[in-house]
């Protein structure tokens, strides 16, 4: 049982916010300010293509991927679809297989130039790790954000990975929800201008 005092979670969140990493695939590491603004100007280019942003997870992160779906259209200007409905998920996850559920709606709506934005605490969740391969076979961009350990599955996989090595649950959520509301408020920075 963590007992820190609130100084100390906050002091742990900020340490861990500090150390996030960033890596593109095919360039590498980069700066986190270079992170956000790539993942900026793609999300810039897609609001005017008018293309569409995708979000999947589970638990936690299955309500940090409709929170900023729901942020990310109203604020941003920018379509957006969260894979994780209840009646879909179930449905899929009964008639198919619970590692489909976010996949194949991908296969349904996904075209060529659309985002996914896949955010996994342990980053090996099988249906998000099968989502963010499917985005990629689509082509479509991936954006990843995990936790915990650095060699999870989809800490690599996606077009832009964004990883924290917190070693919980919720120092894992905890940091996700702030790189998405730092994402956020530039989007919708860029939706106004």
């Amino acid at each position: 049982m963590n007992t820190d005092t609130w100084e100390q979670f906050g002091q742990k969140i900020s340490r861990l916010l500090k150390s996030l990493e960033v890596n593109a695939a095919g360039s590498g590491p980069l700066a986190q300010n270079e992170g956000f603004a790539l993942w900026q100007a793609w999300c810039d280019e897609i609001r005017n293509a008018e293309r569409c942003l995708f979000f999947c997870g589970n638990g936690a992160s299955a309500s940090m991927a409709s929170h900023f779906a729901a942020d990310v259209a109203k604020n941003g200007h920018i379509r957006a679809h969260v894979l994780t409905d209840p009646s879909l998920i179930t449905a899929i996850g009964n008639d198919l297989s619970f590692d489909r559920v976010f996949a194949e709606p991908l296969e349904w709506w996904m075209q060529p130039s659309d985002m996914l934005i896949a955010i996994s605490s342990s980053g090996n969740s099988p249906n998000v790790v099968k989502a963010v391969e499917t985005a990629l076979a689509l082509k479509g961009r991936v954006v990843t954000l995990s936790a915990m350990k650095p060699n999870n599955a989809i800490r690599k996989l996606g077009s832009l990975n964004f990883f924290v090595p917190a070693p919980s649950y919720g120092e894992a959520e905890t940091a996700h929800a702030a790189i998405l509301h730092h994402w956020m408020n530039l989007m919708e920075a860029s939706g106004r201008a």
